[in-house]
């Protein structure tokens, strides 16, 4: 979590501001990484509804590639601008919703298995337990800024992965 937010933030390349805040998501009020992440499940959940059955999980996959890659080069770009991992930058959060969406198509209840997956990965993206803490506190850059959501990412699929096989 950034420690800058309260400090006013610097004049930075409109493009990477777009892109880094999610759509702007990371300015809005309170919880900006909940309202990116927020943004990240409805995204996915229409690419699911649009997309056949059969093509979401590699989609969901190139999804979270493309992101990291991109969310690394952006968030090291603002850094120059807005300092060490700003509050505004939530580009992280998408791929932390994206990799439990990898386990959430299952019919009727993909809907509820997505909504699990995006709030078990902010209840683990906020306590940041088992790895997380660690790597958001000594990894910098634009790395540290994606590499501690992949890790919650990761363990918000491996619970929901759980949930799922109980409950089918």
């Amino acid at each position: 979590m950034s420690n800058n937010n309260n400090r006013r933030l610097g004049e930075a390349p409109c493009f990477h501001v777009i892109l880094s805040t999610g759509l702007g998501t990371g300015f809005l009020p309170w919880m900006p990484g909940t309202w990116g992440a927020l943004l990240a499940l409805a995204v996915w959940y229409g690419l699911y509804l649009t997309l056949p059955v059969d093509i979401i999980l590699p989609v969901t996959g190139m999804l979270i590639v493309c992101n990291f890659i991109v969310g690394v080069w952006t968030s090291n770009i603002m850094e120059r601008y807005w300092g060490q991992d700003p509050r505004t930058v939530n580009i992280d959060e998408f791929i932390g919703v994206w990799i439990p969406c990898l386990v959430a198509p299952c019919g009727d209840n993909t809907l509820l298995m997505a909504f699990l997956g995006f709030a078990l990965f902010r209840i683990i993206d906020i306590f940041k337990p088992l790895g997380c803490r660690w790597i958001d506190r000594n990894v910098r850059g634009g790395w540290g800024v994606m590499l501690d959501d992949v890790l919650a990412g990761v363990y918000a699929l491996i619970i929901l992965y759980g949930i799922k096989f109980i409950m089918l």
